[in-house]
């Protein structure tokens, strides 16, 4: 049988269940961990982790300089409607869209879709831009995503 399938006749043949000292080890070992876990022990002790290689277990200079130069989207927020769909397909070039916000009331900047500051917006060299005026706290921050 084993030419039939192409071995030498070296390999155990595997149709059906493994062998059965393998499978009764397997068994034995599996039994051993239930048997551990139903007496409220662990056959398994607490993993260790070692430093990798090059770094210090304190992990210093591993801080936030990782992600100095990581991009983030920034965009300014004027305010926000809500519109039907006959009142969005009615827009025609001068069309004015009323906004939840009053003139003058600062812009919301955010961080990837996220809130972090308020400003006024000015123009600098014919170009739009932003005076931050205050700082979102972080606790009001994580509020809001939860």
């Amino acid at each position: 049988m084993a030419d039939e399938q192409g071995l030498s006749g070296d390999e155990p043949e595997l149709l059906g269940d493994e062998p059965a000292a393998v499978g009764a080890g397997a068994a034995a070992g599996a039994e051993a961990l239930f048997a551990a876990a139903a007496a409220g022990g662990s056959a398994l002790g607490a993993p260790e982790f070692r430093p990798l290689a090059g770094e210090s277990a304190a992990g210093e200079g591993a801080g936030i300089d990782l992600l100095l130069d990581v991009a983030l989207e920034v965009s300014v927020e004027l305010g926000r409607t809500r519109m039907t769909i006959g009142e969005l397909l009615a827009l025609r070039p001068g069309s004015v869209i009323e906004l939840d916000k009053l003139a003058g009331e600062p812009a919301d900047i955010l961080v990837n879709g996220t809130r972090i500051a308020r400003g006024e917006v000015v123009v600098v060299d014919e170009k739009f831009g932003v005076r931050v005026l205050e700082i979102v706290s972080p606790a009001k921050r994580l509020a809001t995503m939860g």
